[in-house]
């Protein structure tokens, strides 16, 4: 369903497994990311009402996503450890060049954020099945759906936007060229490395 072309590799949940503080840490400020790029849309492209009320209620969710994560940091007796560099998205955001038209930057941010939350559902189904914590595997079971739904939704805006044979064609490049990203991660306890 999410047309990933390399899933990850299983492996990848004995790493989280040693280090559920990490992940969730992480886990918190990829939600506060989401959170600000669905801010990004609005501010850049208000003309785009269809987009702006859709992001206003991604921002809703999103930032209650952050405060769930960050509930079950507080839950175990941590604290909120400092945000880390994410290698995945650096590495993502060099494939499309800078530049081109409003729409055609409008597109591919719309592609780039599709394919961070098809990644982040397909790792959230991972933690769900293969967690031995059954209240986070739970937890995670939940959070999958919605960014099945945010996936989906970035996808149809980036297709309505732009011209579809056009966006479906880049997004198949996109999912290849991430899929040589994905090769050289899965070694940390983070979402997407």
């Amino acid at each position: 369903m999410l047309g990933l072309k390399l899933p990850t590799d299983p492996r990848w949940v004995n790493i989280v497994e040693k280090n559920i503080e990490e992940i969730l840490t992480d886990h918190a400020f990829c939600e506060q990311k989401a959170t600000s790029t669905a801010i990004s849309l609005i501010v850049s492209f208000p003309e785009y009402t269809e987009l702006v009320q859709e992001m206003v209620a991604l921002v809703k969710e999103e930032i209650s996503h952050f405060k769930m994560v960050h509930d079950k940091i507080l839950e175990r007796g941590w604290v909120l450890g400092r945000d880390r560099r994410d290698d995945y998205v650096i590495e993502l955001l060099k494939f499309f060049p800078k530049g081109g038209s409003r729409t055609t930057q409008l597109v591919h941010r719309l592609l780039y954020a599709a394919l961070i939350e098809a990644r982040s559902c397909e790792r959230f189904r991972l933690l769900s099945e293969e967690l031995k914590d059954k209240e986070l595997a739970t937890f995670y079971r939940n959070l999958m759906v919605s960014e099945a739904n945010h996936y989906t939704m970035f996808l149809g805006f980036a297709r309505q936007y732009g011209e579809k044979k056009e966006v479906d064609t880049k997004w198949q490049q996109l999912l290849e060229y991430e899929s040589q990203i994905i090769v050289k991660l899965g070694k940390n306890e983070t979402i997407h490395g």
